[in-house]
């Protein structure tokens, strides 16, 4: 008896799967997002940039950077002749650094290892830098064509309403199985892009849009998502204190390498203005400023003074730095709040 139950469990779900990846595929080539740059012209490179870009930020702030960042690095040779600073300098604004970084190590092993192509076996690509499972999934069913499941926050959503799980009670395995078993494997990239579009323009995380759902027919959860406003807990956040000094001749600046590890690393700056308060002197202050710029988890002061000079001038300092042409300085890469300054002076 119980494993005549099992067997009628394993069935229904198999049916409501089929119905699933058929609705969402059919949903996804009638209403999905066609025009995002990435999906217009399919390679393993564009897929790959796309896919870093979109962790942990919104399509509509990718959209310009991802333009910008293949107009720079059209295909995977022209990125495998990028220096570190050109990477980082078309990632500039983006934020989180992190991701930029491990563009560049993924394109060092691609030139190295693969003949500048992109790797098509899912163990080749998962051991990339900045790769996760979901990722290397997205990679292999978007520009392989290779069935893999994708488990971001969108799907994660997704698919427990559609059984009407709870979410935080389900093991990530779980949800990783669940995801296989509504893989579509007839059309797997429009499943892909469906599911993603699905939760971000109608399975949306309060006010889903059920009436419009193609699914709703056999969601659990259809019409029955309660949209609770949430008096939300608005957590502190860490405060880091900056003190710059940024130097400049009529046709120069004095930049620093943040070759720490901390935020921004590998980034241009200003001098920290206490490493190099023996040279300060040979300097004329023009402006003091105070900066303020929000991060994800943290909050930003930055008082940054500027500094002219009439010639560049040599600095004692073990530190990494370059004076650097001003119509020149979009070669390097600058954190956001840094780049706004020296853009206006």
């Amino acid at each position: 008896m119980v494993a005549k139950n099992q067997l009628q469990k394993k069935t229904s779900l198999n049916k409501r799967s089929q119905f699933f990846s058929q609705q969402v595929v059919q949903w996804y080539l009638d209403h999905g997002r066609h025009d995002l740059p990435w999906r217009k012209k399919v390679t393993p490179y564009r897929i790959w940039i796309s896919e870093i870009m979109l962790q942990q930020t919104q399509v509509k702030t990718v959209i310009p950077y991802f333009k910008n960042f293949i107009q720079k690095f059209p295909s995977q040779k022209k990125l495998s002749e990028a220096s570190e600073d050109q990477v980082l300098a078309a990632w500039s604004g983006l934020g989180f650094y992190r991701r930029a970084r491990n563009i560049f190590a993924t394109k060092e092993i691609i030139k190295n290892n693969y003949g500048n192509k992109f790797p098509n076996q899912f163990q080749q690509i998962i051991e990339l830098p900045g790769i996760g499972k979901s990722t290397a999934g997205a990679i292999m069913s978007l520009a392989y064509l290779d069935p893999h499941p994708i488990l971001d926050g969108n799907v994660k959503r997704v698919i427990s309403r559609f059984l009407k799980k709870e979410l935080d009670l389900l093991k990530e395995a779980e949800l990783w199985k669940l995801s296989q078993e509504m893989l579509s494997r007839d059309d797997c990239f429009s499943y892909t892009q469906g599911i993603m579009d699905l939760g971000a323009t109608i399975c949306t995380p309060s006010n889903p849009s059920c009436d419009e759902c193609p699914v709703n027919s056999q969601c659990l959860s259809a019409f029955k998502v309660r949209s609770i406003k949430k008096n939300k807990t608005v957590s502190a956040k860490k405060v880091i204190v900056m003190n710059l000094s940024l130097i400049q001749t009529e046709k120069s600046l004095l930049l620093v390498k943040n070759e720490t590890d901390s935020i921004w690393r590998n980034l241009w700056l200003p001098f920290d203005s206490g490493s190099i308060k023996n040279y300060i002197k040979n300097f004329k202050l023009t402006t003091k400023e105070k900066i303020k710029h929000e991060l994800t988890h943290r909050r930003l002061e930055i008082n940054l003074k500027t500094y002219s000079s009439l010639k560049e001038q040599e600095i004692e300092t073990n530190q990494t730095y370059k004076w650097i042409k001003k119509d020149r300085i979009e070669e390097y890469g600058l954190p956001k709040p840094i780049s706004k300054v020296i853009k206006e002076l």
